[in-house]
């Protein structure tokens, strides 16, 4: 497969075979798993991925790619979805679902919170990411790293950084290094926010301006009152509450 790289779809291809044979070690597929790879490309992960799985199904928006794809790919062992992943519905593949991909670092946000909607369908996610968001996605309370992103993510899912990649390891070489996280949905009794769009309202607030303490940046949802009922140091900026601290303010306000 050629194909000339599109800078709108953020596309850079992983070459490294090294690499390569890492990420399907550690994603692991046996033989019935229902694995989707989002941004196929050239078929870098998707040539393993294949020789492991008696199907695999792959989304893709480039339709020059998607053509290549079903030159190269029986449909019998390869379903392809040519569409834009930020749209797609993961709910309609089924349950137990195993999502792969090297995510285009100018939607990896966007996407993220697009496939924590379908958490219930998931059983577990690899995917390749710039470092920097990755460094956010397990960012610990009282680190830089530690956001809006880290709280949103890790209510839904356990996180783990598995490792990192070079630049020189695609083509063509991004300007930043990437990393493999694995992401597997917590059980849903342990998810306590009665209104998880409250839940998301706060935590947003409380991070719009990161530098001023909660009573500043929650102001318009807590009184000094409401802090001593739960608990909470009005005093303190928005990356030195957990989770679940989060999740108590939410769980109070409703």
């Amino acid at each position: 497969m050629r194909h000339n790289p599109r800078k709108r779809f953020g596309q850079n291809f992983l070459v490294d075979q090294h690499i390569i044979a890492q990420i399907v070690a550690e994603i692991y597929p046996q033989k019935s798993d229902r694995i989707i790879e989002i941004g196929p490309g050239l078929g870098a992960l998707t040539r393993p991925l294949l020789q492991a799985l008696d199907h695999l199904h792959v989304i893709e928006i480039d339709r020059d790619i998607v053509s290549q794809l079903n030159q190269v790919f029986a449909q019998e062992e390869l379903t392809i979805h040519a569409a834009d992943a930020l749209k797609f519905d993961f709910s309609a593949l089924g349950s137990k679902l195993r999502i792969v991909g090297n995510l285009p670092y100018n939607i990896s946000t966007p996407l993220l919170f697009h496939l924590s909607q379908f958490a219930e369908h998931i059983l577990d996610m690899h995917f390749m990411l710039q470092k920097e968001v990755v460094d956010r996605m397990v960012g610990s309370p009282a680190t830089a790293d530690y956001g809006r992103l880290s709280v949103m993510l890790q209510y839904r899912f356990d996180m783990e950084y598995v490792f990192s990649v070079p630049a020189e390891s695609f083509r063509p070489i991004p300007k930043v290094e990437s990393a493999i996280v694995r992401m597997t949905p917590r059980d849903s009794s342990a998810r306590i926010v009665k209104n998880e769009a409250l839940f998301s309202q706060i935590v947003t607030a409380a991070f719009s301006q990161r530098r001023k303490t909660l009573r500043n940046t929650l102001q318009q949802h807590l009184t000094a009152s409401d802090f001593s009922a739960l608990g909470i140091d009005s005093g303190l900026r928005a990356e030195n509450l957990s989770v679940e601290e989060f999740a108590a303010i939410a769980n109070f306000l409703s």
